[in-house]
């Protein structure tokens, strides 16, 4: 069996609107409440990262499944929006939507591509850790 671990440390001084400093492997960046959320709004925030970790994980698992298929893929974007519902005081990540273009080149299978697209939403380690209490939508268009 192998195990990967990964570290991150924060410094944090002070109280809900402090901004702190995280390390991560190669990120680097200050933390702190987003303004929307009535926070300073310097650096990034938990609910970015995890979107961008959501988005990271589905985007490069995508691209390996496509590669074992030999699908070849020209060009991948994947823009993803996340809701987080604010209902008394208590935040709830509610949903993350990726919006996936892909480009191929012309001898790919773009059903096949398209059904993988949808497979790699829930075949990420990120999707999977997160399942059952984000929900999760992928659509997904073939660019020319």
């Amino acid at each position: 069996m192998v195990k990967h671990l990964f570290n991150s440390h924060i410094d944090w001084v002070g109280g809900r609107n402090s901004i702190g400093d995280l390390q991560a492997g190669a990120l680097n960046e200050k933390i702190s409440i987003p303004k929307t959320m009535d926070g300073p709004g310097v650096g990034t925030n938990p609910d970015e990262m995890l979107l961008g970790a959501a988005s990271t994980c589905y985007s490069i698992t995508l691209a390996a499944m496509l590669e074992r298929n030999d699908i070849l893929l020209e060009h991948l974007k994947v823009d993803a929006k996340g809701i987080v519902d604010v209902t008394k005081g208590t935040f709830t990540y509610e949903k993350i939507t990726y919006h996936v273009a892909m480009k191929l080149t012309k001898e790919s299978d773009e059903v096949k591509a398209i059904k993988l697209a949808k497979r790699a939403e829930s075949s990420c380690m990120i999707s999977r850790a997160i399942q059952g209490n984000i929900e999760l939508e992928t659509i997904i268009r073939i660019e020319k």
